[in-house]
This record gives structure tokens, C-alpha cells and sequence, in this order.
């Protein structure tokens, strides 16, 4: 059912994921959004260059305590291909970044085949 995480089938792997009991409709919501926060920060560091390093990764921990192991396809999912590196920059530095990413959007993530961001590296040394 979730070979590949399209557009059909994103709600539901995310839901099954998601690991709060007794949670509500918009606690989930909320923590999806969360994600898009994510892709937002990314979007205005490729703009600006302005990053807010210790926000993403406090945004990053906590969708990872919600969504479990299966937040990094999720994040491979919201997050445009063009910031993927950004994205396994910081993955790496949680130590969240698997060899492979099972499909996503009909594609198959190798983590070989991304390079990382040197200056975001520098500044998570800083951390």
C-alpha cells in the first residue's frame, strides 16, 4: 500500500504513523504543518541565505518524537527536491539519515546520490 508515498496515499501513511495516543484531529495537523514549517526554512535559506539552524533542528527532533523512523519519508515528501541536500545536511547531524529512502513521489532516495551544504555544516559544528 505505501511502496511508493504519492499524493494519494500521504494522509494515510502519515496518520498510521503518527505515534501520540488519544491525540485530536488538529494536534495532528498541527505536527504536519510542522513539516511545512520545515520546507519553509529551507525555502527562505535558498532565498536569503538566512537560516534559523537551532528552529529547524527543534522542529526536526519533534517530528521525528511523533512520526517515529517513518518521519524521514515524510520529510522526503513535503520537502522540494531542489532542498533534499539541505535536508540530509541536517539529517545527518541527528544522525536520521538512512543509506536509502524507500519511494517517494516515484523515486527512490540513495543518500550517496545527495551531496550536503558546507555552510550549513559549519554552522551545526557551531551548535
Amino acid at each position: 500500500m505505501f511502496d511508493d508515498l504519492d499524493e494519494s496515499n500521504f494522509l494515510l501513511y502519515a496518520a498510521k504513523a503518527y505515534d501520540t495516543p488519544n491525540c485530536i484531529k488538529s494536534e495532528f495537523a498541527e505536527d504536519l504543518n510542522r513539516v511545512r514549517y520545515i520546507r519553509r526554512i529551507f525555502r527562505t535559506y535558498r532565498k536569503t541565505g538566512e537560516l534559523k539552524e537551532r528552529n529547524l533542528v527543534n522542529h526536526l527532533v519533534v517530528t521525528y518524537n511523533v512520526f517515529g523512523p517513518a518521519a524521514t519519508r515524510i520529510l522526503f515528501y513535503v520537502i522540494d527536491k531542489e532542498n533534499h541536500v539541505l535536508l540530509k545536511t541536517f539529517l545527518l547531524f541527528l544522525g536520521r539519515m538512512p543509506e536509502r529512502v524507500a519511494k517517494v513521489k516515484g523515486e527512490e532516495i540513495i543518500s550517496t546520490n545527495l551531496g550536503i551544504d558546507l555552510n550549513i555544516v559549519d554552522l551545526l559544528r557551531k551548535l
